[in-house]
């Protein structure tokens, strides 16, 4: 094949997959990286002795990204450490009222059963469908570019589409299984990280249970950001080049293709161009209007995932009740929800994920004190301001000294928050969204904004506002199915 010139916008999980796939086919890439480092949401800060991971911190379906490196002949191993978490997660419910979720997923159906008689036998029912769910989801349906209903008129694939559960609800498929709400609020945690909720989201999804409960919670020693820094040295290694510090201000098209990529560090000419920053900023902000697919009024009525306020927290104590991974469901989150979806408001008494990674990994802060990175899922789009960043520091210290019963606050030696307007600036986040779209029916597959443009041969979009969708694992699919696009249009 001709050694076209790749341009990448993004050094995100997407940019980053999909420029070590095209380098390693011989490909002139570059990639264009506004921070001054790679990573995007996944990147890493420290301060004052303490690491935090500043974006995804649950290392999930390891088989994806295992797979991924398998491409290249190589293993996560070869780049970092990996450590499967026991227990996986704390649940609170209320003061000294919790569950664990244990690795061994046989002491997961003994909890089910021990909160509900027969839930035990149901759970592992449920999972069969969900194994069946996760192996075609991901092994086929997730691994399509989406252009086309033709690329699902297989025999093989049609004959899934029934199991699929598309057109039930999670709500509904779960409380066909079990009673109780305490279950039907741990089985539904994943899907909070979706943008959606159990009434909105596809049954599809209980697949993620399945990659929960089988194929457990993991945690590179180092932080998440171990992953970004293998995928990094793995794309230079196959002779992809970084611009960081590079900022992306405009599309050049001429006759149906894109020409170049300005920036404000120079003309990067390009034979393809694949937008693996914001999807929405690429098109709206970066292209010609004559070029653009959607309209202003398209993306307003977008169903977006949540963004998040987030505090990033140095303790100068260990702390008790508080392991590697926890959820505080002690508040109604229905109520949450629903100021998330239906009536978008800073939330009242919003349920909480914790994350503590000292306690797994000695190295993320000063020895005998720990780090936590402290999430509250919000609607997008919402005033982002310094009071009301003042608000949640003291609501959810209050809420952990009493959850944990332990002094936290008089032992904060830092703290950094993170919202909207640091969505927006670091990321040009659509109405400062975390996640990308809510996984919605109607935002499933095709109906996902194109990964492919329409008005422009050359141009591919990949990341969490594209298929297959948000998380990890996804966006580094999406990396993938681009390049692949790419590649299989350079053969013909």
């Amino acid at each position: 094949m001709k050694k076209n010139k790749i341009v990448i916008i993004g050094a995100g999980f997407a940019g980053l997959a999909a420029a070590a796939t095209l380098a390693r086919e011989g490909m002139d890439v570059t990639v264009i990286e506004r921070h001054d480092i790679p990573g995007g949401r996944g990147r890493q800060f420290s301060a004052k002795g303490f690491t935090f991971d500043m974006g995804p911190s649950w290392y999930w379906m390891p088989d994806v990204i295992d797979g991924f490196f398998a491409e290249f002949g190589r293993k996560s191993s070869d780049y970092f450490e990996l450590k499967r978490l026991d227990p996986s997660y704390r649940i609170y419910f209320g003061k000294d009222d919790y569950v664990e979720i244990p690795a061994d997923v046989k002491q997961t159906v003994e909890l089910f059963e021990s909160i509900e008689p027969g839930a035990g036998f149901q759970l592992e029912r449920f999972l069969d469908e969900a194994e069946v769910k996760y192996t075609v989801g991901i092994g086929e349906f997730a691994n399509k570019p989406c252009l086309s209903f033709m690329e699902f008129a297989q025999l093989r694939l049609l004959r899934y589409l029934f199991s699929m559960h598309l057109l039930r609800s999670y709500r509904s498929h779960i409380t066909r299984f079990f009673k109780s709400p305490r279950l039907h609020r741990m089985l539904e945690f994943p899907i909070l990280f979706l943008g959606g909720t159990g009434r909105t989201t596809p049954a599809l999804y209980s697949m993620m249970n399945y990659g929960d409960l089988k194929l457990g919670t993991w945690y590179p020693m180092g932080g998440m950001y171990e992953l970004v820094k293998a995928m990094h040295q793995l794309a230079e290694e196959m002779g992809a080049r970084f611009q960081f510090g590079t900022e992306a201000t405009g599309i050049e098209t001429r006759d149906g293709k894109v020409v170049a990529v300005n920036t404000d560090q120079g003309r990067f000419e390009a034979d393809y161009l694949i937008g693996a920053g914001d999807y929405h900023h690429v098109e709206q902000d970066l292209l010609p209007e004559a070029d653009r697919m959607y309209s202003p009024a398209y993306w307003d009525k977008r169903v977006m995932s949540p963004s998040s306020i987030i505090f990033y927290m140095g303790v100068d104590k260990k702390l008790e009740g508080l392991p590697h991974h926890t959820l505080l469901f002690d508040a109604d989150f229905e109520a949450h929800a629903a100021q998330i979806y239906q009536d978008p408001a800073w939330p009242t008494e919003p349920a909480l994920y914790v994350s503590a990674t000292s306690q797994t990994d000695p190295s993320v802060a000063p020895e005998g004190q720990e780090n936590l990175m402290v999430l509250i899922p919000v609607a997008a789009g919402l005033e982002d301001t310094p009071e009301t960043r003042r608000h949640y520091q003291k609501l959810i210290l209050e809420r952990l000294e009493a959850i944990t019963g332990q002094s936290i606050r008089d032992h904060v030696v830092f703290c950094r928050s993170y919202a909207h307007k640091d969505f927006i600036h670091d990321y040009h986040a659509f109405k400062g969204n975390a996640y990308g779209l809510a996984n919605t029916l109607m935002q499933t597959a095709m109906l996902k904004p194109r990964l492919k443009s329409r008005k422009l041969d050359n141009l591919y979009y990949a990341g969490q506002l594209t298929v297959p969708g948000p998380g990890v694992p996804p966006t580094i699919l999406s990396g993938t199915i681009a390049a692949e696009q790419i590649l299989n249009q350079c053969r013909s």
